[in-house]
């Protein structure tokens, strides 16, 4: 989620909702999602053609089929990207436009120590966002206590897990959700996500060595084993990374680090593929996907909502999957611009883009949106109401799906 606050130490955190607030009035939302961190290795191939592979050290870069001319296209070296180049974050070579993504994979970036140490990128609102809001605007709700989930994570949520990526700040991470590729029944990689996970907005461009786990820490060890555990232990069902990302247009024209413009269109979906390689789907590997149900009912019609992720600001760290059920309300951030849903719970920065599950026209469970932002000081979560724009970003990589297989 995203904050107004400038982030404290914490450790090795930047990023952190219990920020004191300079006034009393001054409302501050956080995007919940990561945090800066070491440079180390880890990547992971997907089991695609190679077009291209190198060594450095004990990591190498692999790039499928295509990818490699898409980078000699934006003037990207791939011995000096893989030596360490994807750090420079200069104005004028970072890659901004939807069109643009590339994410080439290197091999073992994501070790156990930066996939634990990765923080919580935030996005800031005040009071002042909330000023014309059309009388929509329901009362904030009572917060919810995050309730830890049981482990092993994966028996009871086997679609959630971490979204890990780079950025000017560090090492960030966010939460997500696999879900269905209607192109490939049964057989999907696509992962939710939120907007702010994957892109910076209207003054950056697109993250880099974003990568999905699943059932992040599932035998939900406390933090300082993890802090010897392996790298099976803490991605029981591997390291997926993202060969292709969308997210609404809205979002890269006016999303940024603070103010509400763009939360309303704050999602993403990636399409992911397996470090190691192997045959299966994700949805395969984990057992499992949620649909996405783009006619859910309004605030007022919906009788609860479950939210999920794994909240890295104070007092959480990050290492644990939690969850709020709530009744939603109604949050707007100006008369041109969505409403949407608002809930009552306790989680901070890290569960951005983590999933809110309700009831579809079935009675199945499904994704109806998305962390996006909250306050500072934590008690509430507020995510976009899931419509046409939605819709067509995740048909878009449902349609792309078939040139990266």
């Amino acid at each position: 989620m995203r904050t107004t606050r400038a982030r404290t130490g914490r450790g090795r955190r930047r990023g952190s909702w219990s920020v004191a607030v300079g006034a009393a009035l001054t409302l501050t939302l956080t995007l919940t999602a990561c945090g800066p961190e070491d440079d180390s290795a880890g990547g992971d191939d997907g089991g695609k053609p190679v077009a291209s592979e190198s060594s450095a050290g004990e990591h190498k870069i692999r790039i499928p089929d295509g990818v490699r001319d898409r980078l000699k296209e934006h003037g990207i070296d791939l011995g000096k990207w893989e030596n360490g180049a994807w750090r420079k974050w200069d104005k004028d070579t970072w890659l901004r436009k939807a069109e643009d993504y590339v994410n080439p994979i290197i091999d073992g970036l994501w070790d156990p120590d930066r996939m634990r140490r990765a923080e919580d990128p935030q996005k800031k609102v005040d009071d002042g966002d909330l000023a014309d809001d059309r009388g929509v605007t329901d009362p904030a709700p009572a917060p919810v206590e995050a309730a830890a989930v049981t482990p092993p994570y994966h028996d009871a949520l086997p679609e959630a897990g971490k979204v890990l990526f780079d950025s000017p700040e560090g090492s960030m991470v966010c939460s997500a959700t696999v879900v269905e590729d209607p192109a490939h029944p049964g057989k999907s990689n696509l992962v939710w996500t939120a907007g702010h996970c994957v892109h910076a907005g209207r003054k950056g461009g697109w993250y880099r060595n974003i990568a999905f786990v699943p059932a992040y820490n599932n035998a939900g060890k406390p933090t300082a084993e993890l802090e010897k555990a392996t790298r099976e232990e803490i991605a029981p069902y591997g390291v997926w990374w993202s060969d292709w990302a969308q997210t609404s247009k809205e979002w890269i024209a006016s999303g940024g680090p603070t103010g509400g413009a763009g939360a309303p269109y704050d999602f993403a979906v990636l399409h992911v593929t397996p470090e190691n390689g192997g045959g299966k789907s994700l949805e395969e590997t984990v057992g499992g996907a949620l649909p996405v149900d783009f006619a859910a009912p309004s605030a007022a019609k919906t009788a609860s909502l479950t939210a999920s992720g794994y909240p890295a600001a104070p007092p959480f760290d990050g290492q644990a999957l939690y969850q709020c059920p709530a009744k939603p309300g109604r949050l707007s951030l100006g008369p041109e611009q969505p409403t949407m849903y608002r809930i009552g719970c306790t989680m901070t920065g890290g569960a951005s883009g983590g999933g809110w599950v309700g009831r579809n026209a079935d009675g199945e469970p499904a994704l109806v949106s998305n962390t996006s932002i909250g306050p500072v000081r934590g008690g509430w979560l507020a995510g976009p109401r899931l419509g046409k724009e939605a819709e067509d970003v995740y048909r878009a990589v449902s349609d792309k799906a078939d040139n990266l297989s």
